[in-house]
């Protein structure tokens, strides 16, 4: 990949805090030489306080032609977009970003659809059927839209921040598309149940979700990609579970936000 590292290397940034967790740096840089761009992506560690400011010195540079957002700034990232894709609109969150012909950024956000895209792939059938989510940020709203437009019968929401749980679940009834409430961590009569939080990724984080009620039936998925394979992944296959972990995840939303980045 580094043989053709020059100054004529187009340049694509993953911003996050932490960002010494992800692993699409190299999975996108991969994808962009499958594709015969020459493009590298560089994982940028910026705190909340300072992403504006961090913005707005990258935005100057006129060989960076994308930006990629991780946790926690999906949502705080789109009020720094001149324009936005309507699903990006609708979730409030994004992303990708890539230049406008003004130099300016558009964003847009493929964490639902490249999640509904894996779950399938998987053999989950999601149309239909019940399920539980587990975190309303920016991964959470977009993979809760993502159910919904797939044909969910009913999604349960849970967050500990009430209010962006509520807000999410105003807008997704808004929809007319299944029947969206509050949800709890117990995965009780649910077909599927995902965990969209950080959490899992600290060895002394509780579940965030009470495995025992787990079902066998029950799909579970988790959006973390370290541990590769996190403890609630590994206590739903104990009991026989299917699952979907964030690096299964990741490999459909590389390819979406690659598409994204390269279309001129």
């Amino acid at each position: 990949m580094l043989d053709q590292l020059s100054g004529a290397t187009r340049v694509h940034f993953i911003v996050g805090d932490p960002i010494a967790q992800v692993k699409s740096p190299f999975g996108v840089t991969q994808a962009f030489e499958a594709r015969g761009h020459n493009a590298v992506c560089i994982p940028a560690h910026v705190r909340s306080t300072d992403l504006r400011q961090w913005h707005e010195g990258v935005s100057k540079s006129h060989n960076v032609d994308g930006i990629i957002v991780t946790v926690p700034h999906k949502l705080a990232y789109q009020t720094l977009c001149a324009t936005l894709s309507p699903r990006a609109e609708f979730l409030q969150a994004v992303n990708t970003l890539r230049r406008n012909a003004d130099g300016s950024w558009h964003g847009d956000m493929f964490d639902g659809l490249g999640y509904v895209q894996a779950l399938r792939e998987k053999g989950c059938q999601i149309a239909g059927r019940r399920a539980l989510l587990v975190g309303a940020g920016g991964a959470g709203s977009a993979i809760a839209h993502g159910l919904v437009v797939a044909g969910v019968s009913e999604l349960a929401v849970h967050d500990e921040n009430t209010a962006r749980r509520d807000s999410l679940i105003e807008r997704l009834n808004s929809l007319n598309q299944a029947k969206v409430v509050i949800g709890s961590s117990d995965p009780s009569g649910f077909d599927v149940a995902i965990n969209a939080t950080p959490i899992g990724m600290q060895a002394q984080d509780p579940l965030p979700l009470l495995a025992d009620r787990l079902s066998a039936a029950t799909f579970v998925g988790c959006v973390i990609t370290a541990p590769a394979v996190p403890p609630l992944i590994a206590q739903a296959r104990a009991l026989g579970c299917a699952t979907l972990t964030g690096a299964d995840m990741f490999a459909k939303v590389r390819d979406l936000m690659v598409d994204f980045l390269l279309e001129a």
